[in-house]
């Protein structure tokens, strides 16, 4: 019995479990001595310390299956009256005989009897703890998983959860976060973590007591473990600085938490619930130029910052844009100035006059064009500075003294050449809208060479 006890602390259950699992084993070691049809039972005397083997037999007025019944007359001779019928009998019977094989299959179904017992008790205590920091040693590698001990249990840190800037060497303590917790696992049930998101927002939860009682939340959090990190704070009291609580007096505090991480860059920024301000903070430390909202439905956004923080917002191999769109939510896009103005010219080069030769409003034009309409008003002025003013028509010829709007006029009706308005008779260049009768013998006049006395201003006119 002390024997089960020491078993039962040690291993974190009940010794009710142990017991059972011993009247369990060595059931199905009589079993296999046996061999036989016997309704076997099995029963730890607290006592002696003995677990007691009996055959059940059942009382019954006539018998069909002699190994688990016995007759009501039977039954009478051994115990008299009292016998009735459906009344069990158990009849004892030797476990001294059941020999080393039976002791050795005995020894197996309790340590599988105890075993699930344990890997239960530990389900049910952790599984509930998911997403909680806990302290570790590392034990032991196996395949680049890491085995640590939780206390008097193992816990399994895989190698895709370890921060590829971390190395530990056995007997090191650690600290992660509870992932997972397997039932069925054949090795460590619990799953631990030191790349979740959810170990730096309880690692600031522990270092930021604005955090801890709520005065700041954690709206949200991202990693790429081992190289930097984001965290969108905001604060319910406007008297709080959330990103300047974060950061701590003289970055005390975010420090002691990139010590734990080993380094990681960690950016403190602060959470709005307008998505222009959320992205222009999420991108930080880049600063932004504009944003405007491409796609309300899909989430994408335009960014535009200056050519020389084009690189800074982008990051190293895209990280700070990949993990700004994390955070928010959004599908950022990125593009400097420089390439901004390209598109713009691009997309003007096919802007036509209106009809009559008239100049439109360059704004308007922007705003039309470029789609700004809903933009904000810097936006639009920013894109309507790259509108490139519209020039009016130049003539096909030059004649003396005739101005280019009749040219113009000369042109469309045929006379696309100083040659051919001056082999024309005053009757053809008459009948062009908007030439009188006078003002083609002027015209022919000038393509001929024969200036009359009037004024050029009148041909103009």
């Amino acid at each position: 019995m002390q024997t089960i006890e020491a078993l039962a602390k040690e291993k974190g259950i009940e010794a009710d479990v142990v017991i059972g699992a011993i009247e369990d084993a060595v059931l199905t070691a009589s079993r296999k001595y046996y061999k036989t049809t016997e309704n076997l039972k099995t029963r730890f005397n607290t006592e002696t310390g003995q677990v007691d083997l009996f055959a059940v037999k059942q009382i019954v007025r006539e018998v069909t299956n002699p190994a688990t019944e016995i007759s009501l007359e039977e039954a009478q001779q051994l115990y008299g009256d009292e016998a009735e019928v459906d009344m069990e009998i158990e009849f004892p019977k030797p476990t001294d005989v059941l020999g080393r094989i039976a002791a050795q299959t005995a020894k197996q179904v309790i340590f599988q009897k105890v075993r699930e017992a344990e890997r239960d008790n530990i389900f049910a205590e952790y599984s509930g703890r998911i997403g909680e920091v806990v302290n570790a040693t590392v034990k032991r590698f196996e395949n680049g998983d890491m085995v640590v001990e939780l206390g008097r249990i193992e816990a399994s840190l895989p190698r895709k959860e370890q921060s590829r800037a971390e190395s530990y060497a056995p007997g090191e303590r650690l600290r992660a976060v509870i992932k997972g917790v397997n039932r069925s696992a054949k090795g460590p049930q619990i799953v631990l973590s030191r790349t979740d998101p959810a170990l730096l927002v309880k690692l600031f939860e522990q270092e930021v007591p604005e955090i801890y009682d709520g005065t700041v939340q954690i709206r949200g959090a991202v990693r790429e473990a081992g190289d930097r990190a984001k965290v969108a704070v905001f604060s319910r009291e406007r008297d709080v600085d959330p990103v300047g609580a974060c950061v701590g007096m003289k970055g005390t505090r975010v420090q002691a938490i990139i010590r734990e991480l080993r380094g990681e860059k960690i950016d403190i920024v602060e959470w709005s619930d307008d998505p222009v301000s959320l992205v222009t903070n999420a991108l930080s430390p880049a600063k932004v130029q504009r944003v405007s909202i491409v796609d309300d439905k899909e989430r994408v956004v335009e960014v535009v910052v200056e050519d020389k923080q084009l690189s800074l917002a982008i990051g190293k191999k895209g990280q700070n844009v990949r993990l700004a769109a994390k955070l928010t939510g959004w599908r950022i896009d990125i593009k400097s100035e420089e390439e901004k103005r390209r598109e713009v010219e691009a997309q003007l080069e096919g802007f036509e006059v209106p009809a009559g030769g008239e100049t439109t409003d360059p704004l308007a034009a922007a705003r039309e064009m470029l789609g700004l309409t809903s933009k904000p008003a810097e936006a639009v002025a920013a894109a309507a500075e790259e509108v490139v003013a519209v020039e009016e028509p130049v003539a096909a010829y030059a004649l003396p003294g005739v101005g280019e709007k009749t040219i113009k006029k000369l042109v469309d009706a045929g006379f696309d050449s100083a040659e051919k308005v001056a082999a024309a008779s005053v009757e053809a260049l008459s009948e062009v809208q908007g030439i009188g009768a006078k003002t083609a013998e002027r015209i022919l006049a000038a393509a001929r060479g024969e200036t009359p006395a009037e004024s050029e201003e009148a041909i103009k006119e």
